[in-house]
């Protein structure tokens, strides 16, 4: 296990990969919110842009002001400066991972990163 780490995640309010998987360039986190349930703070990033993807229910986002309707299946990309809030709906809860990144850091990726061996 030299170069790589597994880990199981639970269906817990939110759990934190950084160190279960001693990630280097990345922060991401699994995210249940209960129907009716919201994150109880406004929050924005110094330099780490974030990736969202619902992965079940329903709620919102809402980005600098701005209501972002959120379902199953949705991706949704914050800047760092965006002030964000997430809600769940009324009636259903929402999943998500939130993927966290250096803003603007990605110099190669896909085919121009990997090297193939044959």
């Amino acid at each position: 296990m030299a170069n790589f780490s597994k880990v199981s995640v639970a269906n817990e309010a939110r759990t934190e990969l950084h160190d279960k998987l001693q990630l280097t360039g990345a922060e991401v986190s699994v995210n249940n919110l209960p129907a009716g349930a919201s994150v109880p703070f406004v929050h924005y990033h110094k330099k780490n842009e974030e990736i969202y993807f619902i992965t079940a229910g329903q709620g919102k986002a809402v980005i600098d002001g701005e209501t972002v309707e959120l379902s199953a299946g949705d991706w949704l990309r914050i800047s760092p400066a965006a002030r964000r809030q997430f809600f769940a709906a009324a009636q259903e809860g929402i999943s998500y991972i939130c993927i966290q990144v250096r803003a603007n850091s990605l110099e190669e990726y896909t085919a121009d990163d990997a090297g193939i061996e044959q």
